[in-house]
């Protein structure tokens, strides 16, 4: 049961991690209005694209994440496993409620990591911790190169095939 209250929270939380910038575009596009663009309803078929994006992630990477987390972090059993979901959805849940973005993923390690470490510090792999959080300092600024080079490659395509 506590394993369908992470899901919910993670529904309720990170589809609207993922989906809020591109809800604010879309919306100041059609409307050329930014100021009311925060509180505009969202479409619902940009929550439906943005639970099928979170989906696939899921389904392509998924298995590496849950692997990492539920074996590599701290040995875990089912009173363990209880506490961590009960622990990261309502932490979850309680952000949401709050209009706080917060990432399902870093709640769960993070509760996972405080479990192993009731059982002292010995019990914490921080290797496979330190290389989480590297993990996650690396993404952005590479994920903003990324960016920034296929915006670039787009814009020199469009300006040279149609303009």
């Amino acid at each position: 049961m506590t394993s369908c209250y992470v899901a919910l929270a993670h529904g309720a939380n990170d589809v609207a991690n993922a989906i809020g910038p591109l809800a604010v575009i879309i919306t100041v596009v059609q409307t050329k209005d930014m100021l009311s663009a925060a509180t505009a309803p969202v479409p619902k078929y940009i929550l439906a694209l943005g639970g099928i994006g979170i989906a696939i992630g899921v389904g392509v990477w998924g298995h590496k994440v849950m692997k990492t987390i539920g074996e590599r972090i701290t040995a875990l059993n089912n009173s363990r496993g209880f506490t961590i979901d009960f622990s990261t959805a309502t932490s979850v849940m309680i952000a949401s409620s709050l209009g706080l973005p917060v990432s399902s993923t870093h709640t769960v390690v993070g509760s996972v990591i405080g479990v192993g470490y009731a059982r002292g510090i010995g019990a914490v792999n921080f290797g496979i911790v330190k290389q989480i959080i590297l993990s996650w300092l690396l993404t952005v600024p590479i994920v903003a190169i990324f960016s920034a080079l296929l915006y670039k490659l787009i814009i020199f395509t469009l300006i040279k095939y149609f303009i």
